[in-house]
């Protein structure tokens, strides 16, 4: 039995457009005045003590932000007076509940961690991968609860295609107390070189053949994912990626999100009227 073909895939700037997840959740919780103004200070003096081991550092292993926020888990889908619905096939968008008082919420999904816009041509990539009989398996340093609900999301995309396909997912984990978070992560943060070593550990676990296998990132820190199989791509890469990729000889993919090319003149015109 030959072994087996996986593809690798990071997600934010690779399927998904930019600012990252994180971002997007840390802002979320800014805005609900989820953060207590403490973990600003804790937040500061855990980059104080990171620094030396460089600014990829403070941004992936610092995570003192979300010290005493409830976990998902915990909150579980909260009673609000609005809902969500589908909108352009990869996004959920909320709308007036029909229902004084209820709610009605996609399986699984909770108003603190949106859905996720992917590009198409991102999800088309996963789509052929899953077709071919390859192990879908994301490789993310943001926050594992914000990868697994985008998993779960490609998920039902291949599953609305009539592919069944579980996605294997790496990504930051986070420790917790009685439901909530403690802003230390467990284990190492999933960037740079953690990203390969991932790759390896399950080369180890399902006995992978990596010279077929491929692997998709978007940034500098990917380099060492990408190098780690036989087809890397380099998707929408920043630009010393792309200087990577042209010395490795890697092929480089662009992805737009036509969703953000049709706003953006919309936008546009607003401020011009």
């Amino acid at each position: 039995m030959s072994a087996r073909v996986a593809a690798f895939f990071d997600l934010d700037g690779t399927l998904l457009s930019l600012p990252s997840l994180e971002q997007r959740f840390f802002r979320l919780l800014r805005y609900r005045r989820e953060i207590p103004l403490t973990n600003y200070f804790l937040w500061l003096r855990e980059t104080l003590k990171l620094l030396p081991r460089g600014i990829g550092c403070v941004m992936h292993a610092n995570k003192m932000y979300l010290r005493g926020v409830h976990s998902f888990d915990q909150r579980g889908v909260e009673n609000r007076t609005d809902s969500y619905e589908y909108e352009n096939r990869h996004s959920w968008r909320r709308k007036a509940s029909q229902s004084e008082g209820q709610v009605s919420l996609p399986p699984n999904c909770n108003p603190r961690r949106s859905v996720p816009h992917f590009f198409e041509e991102g999800v088309e990539r996963v789509v052929w991968h899953a077709m071919q009989g390859h192990a879908i398996v994301i490789v993310s340093g943001t926050l594992e609860p914000l990868a697994n609900a985008a998993a779960r999301t490609l998920e039902a995309e291949l599953a609305a295609r009539g592919i069944a396909a579980g996605i294997r997912v790496f990504a930051t984990k986070l420790e917790e107390n009685h439901g909530r978070w403690t802003g230390r992560i467990l284990g190492e943060a999933m960037f740079g070189k953690a990203k390969a070593r991932a790759i390896f550990a399950l080369d180890e676990e399902m006995s992978l053949d990596l010279s077929r296998s491929w692997a998709y990132g978007d940034s500098a820190q990917d380099r060492w994912m990408l190098a780690a199989v036989g087809n890397p791509v380099a998707a929408n890469p920043t630009p010393k990626l792309a200087r990577i990729a042209r010395k490795q000889g890697w092929p480089v993919l662009r992805m737009i999100n036509r969703l953000q090319q049709i706003r953006e003149p919309l936008r546009h015109a607003e401020r011009c009227a």
